[in-house]
């Protein structure tokens, strides 16, 4: 910690996702181990382990390093329950070299994503 202040700086400063999760009133903090896949023509998935740091029923936010834009189409699996969930990216929010990806659930709301593990 430095005189200058500088420390307070840094303590307020929102994270990426927190950021992004401003536009999404309803979701609320949340820690939910996930795989991502996003499927890529052919065969081809790309996949990331992360953790969904809010949520709601509708709607889910995560950082992620996956090439995702606004409507593409990937699959949450919740670690290790194995639940599921199909969701296209609404938005994207890029800050500090970092990215978060907010989603919106396919089937309706997504009831298990609220749960805490």
């Amino acid at each position: 910690m430095g005189r200058n202040g500088s420390s307070a700086l840094v303590a307020n400063e929102k994270s990426c996702a927190e950021q992004l999760a401003r536009f999404f009133p309803q979701a609320r903090a949340v820690r939910v181990p996930v795989q991502v896949t996003s499927p890529r023509g052919g065969a081809t998935n790309l996949r990331e382990a992360t953790i969904v740091e809010f949520s709601s029923t509708q709607h889910a936010i995560f950082l992620s390093t996956l090439p995702l834009e606004f409507g593409d189409q990937v699959r949450l699996e919740a670690r290790p329950q194995g639940y599921q969930a199909e969701a296209t990216v609404d938005a994207v929010q890029y800050h500090e070299g970092r990215k978060a990806v907010a989603v919106r659930f396919l089937q309706g709301t997504c009831d298990w994503m609220m749960k805490r593990p």
